[in-house]
């Protein structure tokens, strides 16, 4: 199947009343597993590729054509997105790559600043027909939407989509990066405010320490796009920490990378089927 445009994806999960979640790789088995994973579920999925896994590898452009196979490969709709990306350069590469879109993120910054350098990012996106990401940092603040504590002001979500005309927005809502443990509380009665304040999708970051039944009513509330990271790690780690433990002597990668993305793929599965309220 082609690549799907997340733009597609996303007006599909807006008729349809559901949302989509979108899957961070590191790893070729990271994408094989979120697209097993995506095929087990019959549903839709993102994959997404960080700045900070691209640094990992040292350029994009391997692991990216690995995840644009991957993806045309797949028997359901897969989309390709950038994820938290600081470097112009890096979001410049998207039409390339085959990445539709791309989560500009400037939330570190002073407030006027992310308004300015995310407008200069949505006008190359609708230059080259990449649809934007941002999000809206604490005012004022330097560690982001996501860290501990803060939260999205509904007024300033609304003005700052309307001075950006950003595609979608990542809001804080209780959710953390990084988590390993799932008790993150979200905030309902915000994302139902920040669902009337702003026309675009809303986008849930740190979801892997969100419990299920947050994540589906999260979901049903109006959070569209739903990402989801660390949750796939300690799938895939735990499972090859366990094969490896119970076979001291094997060495080909083959056996234990196949549990692991295994792993994740089960993973995806759940997580498709709690985003979709099945």
């Amino acid at each position: 199947m082609p690549v799907i445009p997340s733009r597609d994806l996303l007006d599909s999960a807006v008729a349809s009343g559901r949302a989509v979640a979108a899957f961070n790789v590191i790893t070729l088995e990271h994408a094989e597993g979120i697209v097993q994973g995506a095929e087990q579920a019959g549903l839709p999925v993102i994959l997404q590729l960080s700045e900070n896994a691209v640094r990992y590898h040292g350029s994009a452009t391997a692991i990216a054509h690995a995840m644009g196979d991957v993806a045309a490969a797949a028997k359901v709709d897969v989309a390709l997105h950038l994820d938290h990306i600081t470097d112009i350069a890096l979001m410049r590469l998207a039409p390339e790559l085959l990445f539709s879109s791309v989560m500009f993120d400037a939330s570190e910054q002073p407030y006027n600043n992310n308004i300015e350098l995310t407008q200069s990012a949505v006008e190359w996106g609708a230059q080259h027909g990449v649809w934007i990401e941002a999000e809206l940092g604490e005012v004022g603040g330097k560690d982001g939407a996501h860290a501990p504590g803060v939260r999205t002001d509904p007024t300033e979500a609304h003005r700052f989509v309307e001075r950006t005309g950003v595609d979608a927005l990542a809001v804080a809502v209780g959710s953390s990066h990084a988590m390993t443990t799932r008790d993150a509380s979200l905030d309902h009665d915000l994302i139902g405010r920040l669902r009337s304040a702003v026309a675009v999708p809303l986008v849930l970051h740190g979801s892997s320490g969100v419990p299920d039944d947050e994540l589906s009513r999260a979901a049903a509330g109006g959070m569209l796009k739903i990402n989801i990271g660390t949750a796939l790690n300690i799938a895939y780690s735990s499972a090859i920490r366990a094969f490896l433990d119970g076979d001291r002597a094997a060495v080909d990668p083959r056996a234990y990378l196949r549990v692991g993305r295994d792993a994740i793929a089960d993973t995806v599965a759940h997580y498709l089927r709690v985003v979709a309220g099945r």
